[in-house]
């Protein structure tokens, strides 16, 4: 009788446990730059099995974003193998964006919730940003680097959404127009299923994030061809549900967190961000 109430309360203990937690870093940074989630993450769900990926950190973060798809999404593969109950993701900056594509690459994924915290999901195009990475380029001219072979071999290049080159971006871009399925593949079908299997897709941003432009990129907002920005209900994206944005959003799978006054390098050295907008959504 004692070892059948001690496997049921082990069972229960499992059952009520937090899913485990990958992690992906930013741009030019590496995994010790995402250690304050993971600490926050321990420490207030203790217990948690947290993953700190370190996979293209410094300027090989540089490197084409469907290379790094590719490499990172077997490290994930490795993880998940051992969670059949799933995990929760998060990616910060450029790695929200590369996480939101490892989950489209590998339909069979077992991603339960994703967190896309401050990350360049309708594209970039701004001179902050640029002038970080690039500060020899002029935002004017900057497409005519990224919209070239040369170009499309940099992550960068790769989400650089010029919107007044809209043209030039379907014809060369060979990454975001493809993952947005605005340009349609024989994988579009894939990337579309592969989202819709999440049971939260969390899309954190804010006004003063200052780096991702327009911020409301960060939840699929853009600009159009004048240059104004439209929200992420009026893009073709979400009308014509290309990925599934507005399925998920009609289940209440989409939730939006726009939080004012964070600075882009702020969200991922942020106790009260952990606290408040990450804790909340990973279950």
């Amino acid at each position: 009788m004692r070892n059948i109430l001690l496997l049921l309360f082990l069972y229960i203990l499992n059952t009520i446990a937090y899913r485990p937690v990958i992690l992906l870093h930013g741009i030019l940074t590496g995994s010790e730059s995402m250690e304050l989630i993971k600490n926050c993450i321990e420490e207030k769900h203790p217990g948690t099995i947290v993953y700190n990926i370190d996979k293209f950190g410094g300027w090989s973060s540089l490197d084409n974003m469907w290379y790094q798809v590719k490499q990172v999404s077997q490290i994930i593969t490795n993880i998940t193998t051992n969670h059949s109950e799933g995990v929760n993701f998060l990616g910060y900056s450029q790695g929200a964006l590369l996480g939101r594509t490892i989950l489209q690459a590998n339909p069979n994924h077992t991603i339960h919730r994703y967190i896309s915290l401050s990350g360049p999901q309708g594209g970039q195009y701004g001179t902050q940003f640029l002038h970080l990475y690039f500060p020899g380029l002029a935002l004017e001219t900057a497409f005519e680097l990224f919209y070239s072979r040369v170009g499309q071999h940099t992550s960068v290049g790769n989400y650089w959404n010029d919107p007044y080159h809209q043209k030039l971006f379907y014809d060369y871009s060979q990454y975001l127009p493809y993952v947005n399925n605005e340009i349609r593949s024989n994988r579009s079908d894939e990337f579309k299923a592969a989202l819709l299997k999440l049971d939260k897709l969390v899309l954190i941003g804010g006004p003063q994030d200052n780096v991702i432009t327009p911020w409301q990129s960060s939840q699929f907002g853009y600009y159009n061809e004048n240059g104004t920005v439209v929200k992420f209900e009026d893009t073709v994206t979400y009308k014509l549900d290309t990925i599934g944005l507005k399925t998920l959003y009609q289940k209440k799978k989409l939730i939006l967190v726009t939080v004012a006054g964070v600075d882009h390098f702020m969200w991922h050295t942020n106790v009260t961000i952990c606290d408040n907008y990450i804790l909340p959504y990973l279950d």
